[in-house]
């Protein structure tokens, strides 16, 4: 029978995993669903998936750049999805559709090799609260 002490367990809890993320940025899953898709090429993909796009292989940990799906963000923009970075939460982005992803990787401040098409994001098009 194994028998492990709770101070051994918690140590297993507690152990750091390593993780090639470099930024993390959150995109709001309601704003990207009212636009449905909106960029890429044919302006048909979402825009998370298109940031992960840019950061190449790897998905999760394995990728430099985390793009997570929030719940809305209350800040609801027409023809847009709001996104913001972590690592600053004070300032987020509107981003309008057929903006150039990365434009917006850039603006960011996402630490990758970034390639992208589109229109460029404009200083007008940030939200600060």
């Amino acid at each position: 029978m194994l028998h492990l002490s709770f101070s051994h367990l918690h140590q297993q809890m507690l152990r750091p995993i390593p993780a090639k993320t470099r930024s993390v940025v959150l995109v709001c899953s309601k704003c990207s669903k009212k636009l449905g898709g909106g960029f890429g090429k044919k302006g048909s993909k979402p825009l998370a998936k298109e940031l992960r796009k840019l950061a190449g292989a790897g998905k999760g940990r394995k990728s430099a750049l985390l793009v997570l799906e929030t719940a809305c963000l209350k800040l609801c923009p027409k023809g847009a999805v709001v996104v913001m970075d972590a690592a600053k939460p004070e300032s987020w982005l509107i981003v309008p559709a057929q903006t150039d992803v990365q434009a917006v990787a850039e603006k960011l401040g996402c630490q990758i090799p970034l390639v992208g098409r589109g229109l460029p994001l404009h200083e007008s098009q940030t939200f600060s609260p």
